[in-house]
């Protein structure tokens, strides 16, 4: 079968910034997110315990990741990006915990994280999955470096309390239960929620 398409919201084969961050657009770009994209409350759907291995994909400039140094025990907190911009922006934005060996940011995609196999605990990727090129790889991707038992957080534009702006950027109906229907093909227990602007999707790997 042929691999299916991303889900279209942000063509990753643009020159968007926010798809593809780069120059001084991309500079403009990852100082928008960190301010306008607050990811306090996925910390408490992700549930980092004290000496877990995380990975974020599409880190980009860096705010989840450092509230993932700052406020969780996890050991240690890796993230991959397909932008060399955020990379240096998040490893100033990380300063400390990066010089510290806690902390290592690479560049990097959803299907090719470059990491081992069942090598981190959690996984996490907030308002990135549109701009996958292709879904079910990555998923696949994410289900290999997930140890058994780890948890997968997806998250999207959208929730119960959605701004205009947030609103505009919400995936159809139909592309949420796509999701949904392609975590369920690896992982054993999926569930989907909302929180005020988010629609997110967690998924745990068998044990």
């Amino acid at each position: 079968m042929a691999p299916q398409p991303g889900l279209g919201i942000l063509d990753p084969s643009t020159n968007n910034p926010f798809a593809h961050p780069s120059g001084w657009l991309g500079r403009l770009a990852g100082r928008l997110m960190r301010w306008t994209n607050s990811q306090e409350d996925v910390l408490g759907v992700l549930g980092v315990q004290p000496g877990d291995d995380v990975l974020e994909i599409g880190y980009g400039p860096g705010g989840l990741i450092r509230l993932l140094a700052e406020r969780t025990g996890a050991a240690s907190i890796r993230g991959v990006d397909p932008s060399a911009e955020m990379r240096d922006q998040a490893s100033r934005h990380n300063r400390q915990a990066v010089r510290a060996g806690r902390v290592r940011l690479e560049l990097g995609t959803a299907d090719r994280t470059g990491l081992p196999d069942a090598s981190v605990d959690r996984v996490v990727s907030v308002r990135n999955v549109a701009i996958w090129p292709d879904l079910e790889a990555a998923v696949g991707e994410l289900h290999r470096v997930a140890r058994p038992g780890g948890t997968v957080v997806i998250a999207w534009h959208g929730g119960t309390k959605p701004s205009r702006v947030v609103k505009a950027m919400s995936l159809p109906e139909d592309e949420l239960r796509r999701i949904e229907h392609v975590l369920r093909d690896p992982f054993v227990e999926v569930t989907r929620d909302q929180l005020a602007t988010l629609d997110v999707f967690k998924a745990v790997r068998s044990r």
